[in-house]
């Protein structure tokens, strides 16, 4: 799990909980959030997202309100991660949580496209945009986050470290 490589969708700034898990469609569940997600931002999305596939995005990722459906509804699509300049904080643990892997990295935006493939090593930062051979240096996730992600997500860790 440490490595994690998959297909680029480009989003910019300030993409938020809403964008990501529409309210209108939250009571009917995650299948129906999924095809939802994202479509207010770029309607093509939900229907040609694949697993593996991977989120760029600007700054402020996750903004908003702190519905845990926002990474949840991304990872029943089958996001294998996130890549942005910055997240909401409330975003970031949410999606830990879960076993979302995220990377912070602001300098990848600007030299990555739609469609690239990249290369992410989670345990020491390293994106490799694969379709231009060019590496960039993200925030490596803390220990614990690692430890967390490893065991499937926050209640799967608890469990194994019998807290």
């Amino acid at each position: 799990m440490n490595i994690v490589r998959g297909r680029i969708w480009k989003f910019g700034d300030n993409i938020n909980t809403d964008n990501l898990s529409p309210g209108y469609y939250i009571a009917n569940g995650i299948s129906e959030l999924g095809r939802h997600c994202l479509e207010a931002v770029r309607p093509e999305f939900p229907q040609n997202v694949k697993k593996g596939d991977v989120i760029l995005a600007g700054y402020n990722f996750g903004t908003g309100s702190s519905r845990e459906t926002a990474p949840a509804t991304l990872k029943a699509l089958g996001v294998a991660l996130v890549i942005a300049g910055s997240f909401a904080r409330i975003f970031y643990r949410n999606a830990i949580n879960i076993a979302l892997p995220l990377l912070e990295c602001a300098e990848i935006f600007n030299e990555t496209k739609d469609g690239d493939m990249i290369a992410a090593d989670l345990s020491t930062g390293t994106i490799t945009n694969e379709t231009l051979k060019e590496s960039f240096s993200s925030v490596p996730l803390p220990k614990i986050m690692m430890d967390i992600l490893q065991a499937g997500g926050l209640i799967n860790y608890v469990l194994k470290e019998k807290w």
